[in-house]
């Protein structure tokens, strides 16, 4: 059995909508495919089926490749609170929990992102080793996220997104 550990990823964004916008742009598969893990044009697969025990699936391609995340949804009380498990199974098993709570501001809202990032060992790992690794592992899944969020924040105030060129 592979041996893991995890670490706490905490992001935190404001958003110039109500707390209903953003949530929605969580949980409907439409919105979904435009900027969680994917772009439109790259997206192959968007589904949601929103409520405890359903499950939630994007697959874009890019470089020829299909990237499929998946997960299911654990807590959904909208507008303010949506809890689910994430995992990629082309590369692991292992299943990260994803929180996401939205609370509502005199103007816009604030959204608390929350991910238990599931960190594999290799043998032989000293204390060091495990503590690098948490850090490296949240840095890389806090790069992704800030990227997909900038996104988020564009779509649900303006309608759209503008990707760069790269």
């Amino acid at each position: 059995m592979t041996k893991t550990s995890v670490t706490t990823l905490i992001m935190k964004r404001k958003f110039d909508v109500p707390a209903e916008k953003v949530f929605e742009a969580w949980t409907f598969a439409e919105i979904l495919k435009k900027w969680m893990f994917t772009m439109e044009h790259t997206n192959k697969v968007a589904k949601s089926d929103l409520r405890v025990g359903g499950t939630w699936e994007i697959i874009d391609h890019r470089n020829g490749k299909d990237y499929r995340a998946v997960g299911e949804y654990k807590v959904v009380e909208p507008p303010t609170k949506l809890v689910f498990t994430f995992k990629m199974p082309q590369f692991s098993d292992l299943e990260d929990d994803i929180t996401v709570e939205i609370q509502p501001l005199v103007t816009g809202c604030e959204m608390s992102f929350t991910q238990e990032i599931n960190v594999i060992h290799e043998e032989g790992w000293t204390t060091q080793d495990i503590e690098k690794a948490h850090e490296d592992w949240k840095k890389e899944t806090e790069q992704g996220w800030h990227y997909m969020f900038l996104g988020l924040k564009e779509l649900v105030e303006t309608g759209k997104i503008t990707y760069p060129s790269f």
